[in-house]
């Protein structure tokens, strides 16, 4: 099963009793599946449709949708309504005179709600078969989107598996490295004890120096933080691979990834488990970047 993407754009044509129409649909980014819409006069019921199909496709993102609508009689219905416009330049004058507005263009005021009006029989109701012939375009410019985001997603998941697979190896590197941490911090332990205390002082607390240094050693060790990176890699897999909309599961899991990783950085004695934890934390940066587009 491939992820999908949150990103994408469908167009779609079509007509129905003389109206010809456009649908557009961009999608980005969102906690949530959110769409907003831009419709003509006439045409709400296409809000009602849209949220029934798009809830059946998307789990999450948002969407801005645009219907335009054009008719072939329309230019010999199309009147000025000269009362209206009358109204509109009443006031841009009196906002020009105290200076808080510019004179107004004509493109301006003719895109005006109400100065430019079609005549009775141009106006647009869509009955029940309109509805359905919006519906079925509506269906179609949702599955393009679908099939664009599915596009996306199946470049995006490769992305996603070869982070994945630079994260295990630098797991892997630490694991190695940490064999070395218990010993380093011995021999640093027992160098300093040397440059601080008589060997007949040091000798007399010798059970004590033994179990402050195993105690530090515990406290070094990163094998846990190993574990549980290794186990999140495994998780990372399995939702990539079986999980329908594993956005929010992946941003999560990337969340315990850079905890465990942080936890790793803390602990190192030696400059190349650092270097090691520091290369991990950089890959989970760019692994948690390109997820948020992950549905």
């Amino acid at each position: 099963m491939a992820i999908s993407s949150m990103t994408g754009f469908a167009r779609c044509d079509g007509a129905w009793g003389g109206i010809a129409w456009t649908l557009e649909v961009k999608s980005v980014n969102g906690r949530n599946l959110d769409i907003k819409y831009r419709l003509p006069q006439g045409f709400e019921a296409a809000e009602r449709l849209g949220r029934e199909l798009s809830k059946a496709r998307f789990a999450r993102g948002q969407m801005n949708l645009t219907l335009s609508v054009s008719s072939a009689g329309a230019q010999a219905g199309v009147s000025l309504n000269r009362e209206v416009l009358e109204v509109y330049l009443a006031a841009s004058q009196t906002l020009v005179e105290e200076g808080k507005a510019t004179t107004p263009s004509a493109d301006g005021l003719l895109a005006l709600r109400g100065v430019i009006e079609t005549s009775a029989e141009d106006r647009t109701e869509l009955d029940e078969a309109g509805e359905a012939a919006l519906a079925a375009d509506l269906a179609t410019l949702f599955e393009r989107l679908k099939a664009a985001r599915d596009s996306e997603g199946r470049a995006l998941e490769t992305v996603l598996k070869g982070h994945l697979v630079t994260m295990a190896a630098a797991v892997e590197r630490a694991r190695s490295l940490a064999d070395q941490q218990v010993e380093v911090i011995r021999e640093r332990f027992t160098r300093r004890l040397d440059d601080m205390l008589p060997a007949e002082v040091k000798d007399g607390i010798g059970e004590r120096i033994v179990q402050e240094a195993a105690l530090l050693a515990g406290k070094a060790d990163v094998r846990e933080e190993l574990d549980r990176l290794a186990s999140h890699l495994e998780q990372a897999h399995t939702l990539i691979d079986a999980e329908t909309a594993p956005g929010r599961k992946l941003d999560f899991l990337a969340q315990e990834f850079m905890r465990e990783a942080n936890t790793l950085c803390s602990k190192s004695a030696f400059i190349e488990l650092t270097q090691t934890g520091l290369e991990l934390k950089a890959v989970i940066d760019q692994f948690r970047e390109q997820i948020q587009n992950v549905e």
